[in-house]
């Protein structure tokens, strides 16, 4: 929920999530198929709070949450709702962006939703006092990284390595997005992709989804327990 990069390659859209997390936390649950509305969803589930921070559905859209808006905010709990539910809620609804669009997030922590949809790709922010919707070119690629984590200058930098990584793979496979999320600037755990703050900030795992023949497919490497998993999802659109 931390880091985030959304890629055009062969045809297919491919999202990637690193999840950073306070040690604390307890370790989520590989990926599961649900039900929800009527729609078949997939997601690693956070036991803690029962949301989740990278969600799909059976229609090929995905929604993936990251923790802060533009700028960094105080945290100041306790709040009416987990982030990661929200996100469940928007992925489940019929129509997700107009979901988005229209629940109350009053009391809930700023965020920040990557949302693919329909061939459409959409930014949704919640800063903790309003909305903003932003329509992205679905067909560039992009990488955010959480304002709460990385300052303005860590997140630019971020941007630079992710440039350099498609000037120099202009149509990287999956393999090659998981290797660029997990090794980029490995020897820096403060702010590499991959961190280690103190044994205090860790990331936990690296998630991926794609579609590909009509089936999607969500890639889960738990970094902690030295776990992979891969679960598939028929797509209907």
């Amino acid at each position: 929920m931390c880091t985030v990069s959304f890629v055009n390659s062969h045809n297919k859209r491919i999202i990637t999530s690193n999840r950073d997390e306070i040690i604390s936390r307890p370790i989520a649950f590989a990926p599961e198929i649900i039900t929800l509305n009527g729609k078949q969803i997939i997601f690693p589930k956070d036991p803690q709070a029962g949301g989740s921070w990278f969600t799909a559905d059976s229609a090929g859209n995905y929604a993936i949450l990251l923790n802060g808006a533009a700028e960094r905010h105080e945290h100041n709990p306790p709040y009416k709702r987990s982030r990661g539910l929200v996100l469940i809620d928007v992925i489940a609804h019929k129509a997700p962006l107009d979901a988005f669009a229209t629940m109350d997030l009053e009391g809930i922590e700023p965020f920040t939703i990557v949302l693919y949809l329909g061939d459409t790709l959409q930014q949704l922010r919640w800063n903790g006092i309003e909305k903003n919707i932003k329509l992205l070119d679905a067909g560039s690629n992009y990488i955010w990284s959480s304002a709460t984590l990385y300052t303005k200058e860590v997140i630019a930098n971020r941007e630079e390595w992710f440039s350099q990584f498609i000037a120099d793979n202009p149509e990287p496979t999956e393999a090659a997005l998981q290797a660029f999320h997990n090794y980029t600037h490995a020897n820096d755990n403060t702010n590499g992709l991959v961190i280690n703050r103190n044994g205090l900030f860790k990331t936990f795992s690296i998630t991926q989804a794609y579609v590909e023949k009509n089936v999607l497919v969500m890639h889960h490497n738990d970094l902690l327990n030295t776990k992979e998993y891969t679960t598939t999802l028929a797509v209907k659109k």
